[in-house]
């Protein structure tokens, strides 16, 4: 099976059929057309994954033959082929509806990366289309995603108890989506056309979450000056949903059981009880049973809430889902803020791969929406992710770069020792190990001085002395290196 299929649409034959050797070479299917007509009659026979099109064609402009496209497939990856690299040239591109463009002549390796990430791309958001299909009909969840084999297991589980009127318990770090999957369950019991009513029990003042969920009568305190109904009234029929219960009193949790298991409450300072059918999830980012353990857990109440527990995984045991979630996310900001479809460059991707995700999904999220904000182009590259990622990056590659100097260095040792030769010492390891260490640093910072010293949080003349000390020799700042992140 091919890597994937690419059409080439360019008038010089020198040009197509060095694409075509290139990336045949490389396992991509190639075809080619001379005209735009020919091309899009390429474009009508069968579908492709990318388009390498030339701006300057005999007839009809690439950039015109490119809007008829963008309107055929808005979701084409589209590379122009030009002799001109201008910012000019950049913005018309992008304005067309372009993915990228490349100037002739070309660095092959430059544009084999081009490449492969526009395919990825394309592919993955594909699949993610299809996987939210697959999601739909097989379980109704559309805002749903993820393909990891603990989250298909977890929308098996909660497909099955859906349907029922069991009271239901969700576990979970924050920002893994507990009230994504309340709302599922929600969705798929027969209650879906009745309200669904969220409490987050944490942002309400323990004074008023009685009044909130209980409702109250005129006069039941100073500034009651009408009845008004409770949360739990407004839920009737439907489903409530109890974020960060650990949060709620014990005396609001008397409450609660009384509510669960007498399915009545009185409104504050009422004297007649009020009937309700309401099916009850409540979820968790704290154990429980050790509130429970230490007093401030009623008992009774965990036992009830946690009929069925749903456990839901960190997004750092789900690694698999991170690319169909940063697909989903960039999709959804760049329609939101009127931006070209934006995408993470391969170096970017690998950081976000790695990154253990706190946060969890929210975090991710997060991240996403503030890359898609902040870049003034479709590629995203590493200098617009958040300092903790970037971090880690540079820590992880450091240790891996260290491990492998401290192997180096003890396989020398142990030939040196062999062969009667002088083994090196203490001093100058440590020296080669702090020389690959601020080396890594400047690498990472485009050799950027005064950044590599902020971030080794030392003062820049201190930086500057143990460069000199250890030799290292200062290159000049690359165009398109790292420059900070924001």
């Amino acid at each position: 099976m091919p890597n994937g299929s690419i059409l080439v649409i360019d008038d010089e034959a020198e040009i197509r059929e060095g694409l075509e050797l290139l990336l045949s070479s490389e396992g991509y299917a190639v075809a080619s057309a001379e005209t735009g007509e020919s091309g899009l009659a390429h474009l009508e026979q069968e579908p492709y994954d990318l388009l390498l099109l030339d701006v300057n064609l005999p007839g009809r402009s690439g950039l015109d033959l490119l809007r008829d496209i963008r309107q055929r497939d808005p979701d084409l990856p589209i590379v122009l082929i030009t002799a001109y690299g201008s910012i000019d040239m950049a913005r018309q591109a992008f304005k067309s509806g372009a993915q990228d463009y490349i100037t002739k002549p070309w660095s092959n390796d430059e544009l084999l990366a081009q490449v492969a990430s526009a395919v990825e791309g394309r592919r993955l958001r594909e699949e993610n289309v299809q996987l939210k299909r697959a999601l739909k009909q097989r379980y109704n969840f559309p805002n749903i995603i993820g393909k990891s084999e603990r989250i298909v297991s977890l929308l098996d589980l909660v497909a099955q108890v859906a349907p029922s009127r069991a009271t239901i318990l969700i576990v979970g770090e924050s920002g893994t989506g507990k009230e994504l999957i309340a709302k599922a369950i929600h969705s798929g019991s027969a209650r879906a056309d009745k309200p669904f009513v969220a409490v987050n029990s944490g942002s309400i003042p323990i004074d008023l979450l009685e009044s909130q969920l209980f409702g109250h009568v005129k006069g039941a305190f100073t500034s009651a000056v009408a009845s008004k109904k409770g949360l739990f009234e407004v839920a009737d029929q439907g489903t409530i949903f109890f974020d960060e219960i650990s949060t709620v009193g014990l005396e609001t949790q008397a409450k609660l059981l009384r509510v669960i298991q007498e399915r009545e409450f009185m409104r504050l300072g009422g004297t007649e009880n009020i009937k309700v059918d309401v099916r009850i999830v409540a979820a968790s980012n704290v154990d429980l049973l050790g509130l429970v353990r230490d007093g401030r857990f009623r008992e009774d109440l965990y036992h009830r809430l946690n009929v069925i527990a749903l456990n839901l995984p960190p997004l750092r045991q789900r690694r698999d889902d991170i690319p169909l979630l940063v697909d989903h996310f960039l999709r959804q900001f760049s329609k939101e803020n009127n931006r070209p479809l934006a995408r993470f460059t391969p170096q970017a991707m690998k950081l976000l791969m790695d990154y253990p995700w706190p946060g969890n999904v929210r975090e991710l999220e997060n991240v996403a929406e503030r890359a898609v904000v902040l870049s003034a182009q479709e590629e995203i590259d590493v200098d617009l992710l958040p300092d903790p990622i970037l971090t880690r990056g540079m820590l992880g590659n450091s240790r891996l770069q260290l491990s492998e100097l401290l192997n180096s260095l003890a396989k020398q040792g142990n030939q040196g020792t062999a062969a009667g030769q002088p083994v090196p010492s203490l001093f100058e390891i440590m020296e080669q190990i702090e020389r690959r260490v601020i080396v890594d640093m400047l690498e990472q910072t485009g050799w950027n001085q005064t950044e590599a010293a902020e971030r080794f949080h030392v003062p820049l003349s201190t930086l500057n002395q143990k460069i000199k000390r250890l030799g290292i020799e200062i290159r000049r700042r690359s165009v398109g290196a790292v420059q900070g992140t924001l």
